[in-house]
């Protein structure tokens, strides 16, 4: 680890896990360093995380059931440990839905957030958790781009045919 050298973190918060990555930055390119998840959320959490084939932590967290937000918590605390110095300079996040108007990468703020959670209900169980772990990261990071990369995107650059293959003739002509 490079003390100067900056960090990227991906995040994947789901349901009942946060999994994570995290790339160092120096000079032309990006290394992976750090992966793992925080998972058990709903039961009993716990998190594991490796450096290249080295265990760097693993351990129950909680006898109970843990909300996203302590996880998060939890692994930015263990971020700012193993990361020796590297400065978080972004972080990227899964988000499973951003509907037809949301194709590309986003740098999300609060008004992109307010525009995500028209979508929670095409995708309950995983948009709510997503768009939450964006949130906190805006408030524990503050000033750190946070962006978004859609789920929903692949499908939006498959030809029209294959987009509509499936909807019957009824539905097209209305």
């Amino acid at each position: 680890m490079t003390a100067g050298a900056e960090a990227i973190v991906v995040l994947n918060a789901g349901s009942s896990s946060i999994k994570f990555c995290t790339f160092r930055r120096d000079g032309a390119g990006l290394e992976r360093e750090l992966r793992g998840q925080v998972a058990g959320l709903g039961t009993a959490p716990r998190i594991v995380a490796k450096r290249g084939a080295d265990l760097v932590a693993e351990r129950r967290l909680s006898d109970g059931p843990m909300v996203h937000a302590e996880a998060l918590d939890v692994l930015l605390d263990l971020l700012r440990a193993e990361l020796h110095g590297e400065t978080i300079v972004g972080v990227g996040h899964r988000v499973v839905h951003g509907g037809l108007e949301f194709m590309a990468p986003t740098r999300v703020d609060a008004g992109i957030l307010g525009r995500l959670e028209r979508y929670n209900p095409l995708a309950p169980l995983h948009q709510p958790h997503n768009l939450a772990a964006i949130r906190l990261m805006l408030e524990r990071l503050p000033g750190v781009p946070e962006v978004a990369c859609f789920d929903t995107a692949f499908h939006r650059t498959v030809p029209e045919v294959a987009q509509l293959f499936a909807l019957p003739p009824q539905i097209l002509q209305a």
